[in-house]
């Protein structure tokens, strides 16, 4: 799977915006995303930062990692190394990869590498419906949730608690891998 989804993403995004009966405008005030940027994106115009995919993904209802398999249509039990969907964002160079075989299922395992130095935020929407947990893999994570920030080192595991604005930013120079672990809320 190559990093870019490209034109896979643009039809998705247009596809669920419209299974919703969402103008773009009406997905713009939902999601704090420009008219014109969503339009740029379903035009295939645009390479979206994973901020945006999250405030998007929230504002349709589903998790980012939902949206990306549905860009990637995957739908399968097993789910091989080279078969994992990755995305990178064009802003930061953060790197995700959806681990686990079918987004939206009960459980989803997201893999991320974060450069160093790089940040990433997302909005209270993207966490609405949804539970995490981070467990980090190799190097330190800053993470803040609402206004309280944990630094989570290499073994480190954070259950994220009521849905809050958060960022996800990694303090130093080597790159940092973790985990998400997402649930939906009941």
């Amino acid at each position: 799977m190559s990093d870019q989804l490209g034109p896979s993403l643009a039809v998705t995004l247009q596809a669920l915006r419209r299974d919703r009966g969402l103008s773009g405008a009406a997905l713009a005030e939902l999601s704090g995303v420009s008219r014109a940027m969503i339009s740029r994106i379903e035009n295939g115009d645009a390479q979206p930062t994973a901020s945006l995919l999250g405030r998007l993904s929230g504002a349709l209802g589903i998790t980012l990692s939902e949206l990306i398999a549905q860009a990637e249509q995957g739908d399968r039990r097993l789910a091989r190394l080279e078969q994992q969907p990755v995305w990178t964002d064009p802003e930061t160079g953060y790197r995700r990869r959806a681990v686990s075989p079918t987004a939206g299922g009960a459980l989803e395992l997201v893999e991320v590498e974060l450069p160093p130095g790089a940040r990433v935020a997302y909005p209270l929407e993207a966490y609405t419906f949804t539970r995490h947990q981070i467990w980090v893999l190799q190097g330190t994570l800053a993470f803040r949730e609402g206004s309280v920030e944990y630094v989570l080192e290499r073994g480190d595991c954070l259950q994220i608690g009521a849905p809050a604005p958060c960022e996800y930013r990694n303090p130093t120079e080597e790159s940092c891998r973790y985990l998400v672990a997402i649930t939906r809320r009941g």
